[in-house]
């Protein structure tokens, strides 16, 4: 990269992650009140948006086939259709979200569909607010094959080692920045790219593709960590810190200090784990610090962010994991279709109830069911019957409500949180 493009680079993503300083306090708005003059915007308004006294959960759902993209409101049981522009389908190869946008994976590139609903967190204090869910329009490109965000930047990662950033203030304005729709772009071949607050967190960096660098908000490289993370993976946003996934367990780069210092703290195995059975795909509730993945095909990891342990459960065939967080019990939904929950600690199955027929069905390329979870219920799409599955996890698996659909929900995320 020549000098001048990384100046235009480094410009370009200042412009982006800046943002984070107006938006993340209590004290800025992110938005002008309603016209009305009553009163107000209460902290963390969005034009259009009402605030409520609980929280919105939404479960964005696609059809793999058809592009048909529909958003589930939890609280009313409602569903918002297709999303997704006529005439402009196409096969949905993945799911993603920031927490309040999904983004549905194309061969093209990405539609990204505003869930309408969210929480803004001031650590003392919580707002939740619903808007109209909608579609904002699409990225053209390679499509991502990772996202995460931040309250100023969305950041979608893609194979080839791009990442572009969306300006997540114009995202909540309903606009997808940049003209075509691409954001400012980095590359980053090796790992993925991270917002945390108002930094961006990169691994996978330097000669031996393990180096874990920092940008701040000036847009240009903070610091690099003393420790490594070889073969970068999976990665998480926890209140603790950014988690990255590394050969030999995690590391956990946290900021500290009145300076706000980066540090790595690494979180190994403790043993020696083979490529094929390393977490390379993190799945929690937002917010908690207790961390999911699968090992392999027969079991799962659990890595406790708090007390830096990893636990490895053998769960027999598995599809698919997640937990609420510390104490909750850890869901592993099996190739036959049986969802067990596992104590955390102690491996222990402790309940199981049968929610779909099998989860392997033959198709190498459909994807596999899906576990969303919150602090009381998890969802399950069940794409053959066309129905998402509301467990309450908290008594014996129980399904509390089923949900029948007009399409099958191949891919299915939650937003709202």
């Amino acid at each position: 990269m020549t000098t001048a493009s990384k100046t235009a680079s480094a410009i370009a993503l200042s412009a982006v992650l800046a943002t984070a300083l107006l938006i993340s306090g209590c004290q800025s708005p992110a938005a002008d009140p309603p016209a009305s003059g009553k009163s107000e915007a209460p902290h963390g308004y969005v034009e259009g948006a009402e605030e409520t006294a609980e929280r919105q959960p939404r479960l964005v759902l696609a059809d793999t086939a058809t592009g048909t993209v529909g958003v589930l409101d939890l609280i009313t049981g409602d569903l918002t259709g297709d999303l997704t522009p006529a005439g402009r389908t196409a096969p949905v190869r993945a799911l993603f979200t920031d927490g309040r946008f999904a983004y549905a994976a194309t061969r093209a590139g990405a539609h990204v569909i505003d869930g309408g609903g969210w929480t803004v967190d001031h650590g003392d204090h919580v707002h939740h607010y619903r808007a109209p869910v909608r579609h904002l329009g699409e990225i053209r490109g390679e499509p991502p094959a990772r996202v995460h965000g931040s309250t100023a930047v969305t950041s979608l990662s893609s194979a080839d080692g791009t990442t572009r950033l969306l300006d997540r203030a114009a995202l909540e304005k309903g606009e997808v920045k940049g003209e075509t729709g691409e954001g400012t772009a980095l590359k980053n071949p090796a790992g993925p790219a991270v917002p945390h607050k108002d930094h961006l967190v990169l691994a996978g960096t330097g000669p031996g593709r393990d180096a874990v660098e920092v940008r701040g908000g000036d847009g240009v490289r903070k610091t690099v960590l003393a420790e490594k993370c070889a073969e970068p993976r999976g990665a998480a946003v926890t209140r603790r810190g950014v988690v990255l996934g590394c050969a030999d367990g995690a590391l956990l780069v946290t900021v500290t200090g009145e300076n706000g210092r980066h540090t790595g703290v690494r979180i190994p195995y403790g043993e020696s784990v083979e490529a094929p059975r390393r977490a390379d795909r993190f799945t929690h509730r937002p917010g908690s610090t207790t961390l999911t993945a699968r090992a392999g095909r027969d079991a799962v990891w659990v890595l406790d962010v708090t007390a830096r342990t990893w636990t490895l459960i053998k769960t027999g065939p598995v599809t698919a994991v997640n937990t609420a967080g510390e104490g909750a019990p850890v869901l592993a939904l099996g190739e036959d279709g049986v969802l067990r929950a596992h104590d955390p600690v102690t491996g222990k199955r402790t309940a199981e109830r049968r929610i779909l027929a099998a989860t392997r069905t033959g198709d190498a390329d459909a994807p596999p069911p899906a576990v969303e979870i919150d602090a009381d219920r998890a969802y399950i799409n069940d794409t053959a019957a066309k129905k998402i599955h509301e467990i309450d996890h908290g008594d014996g698996l129980r399904i509390s409500r089923t949900f029948t659909l007009p399409f099958p929900p191949a891919h299915m995320v939650e937003t709202g949180r």
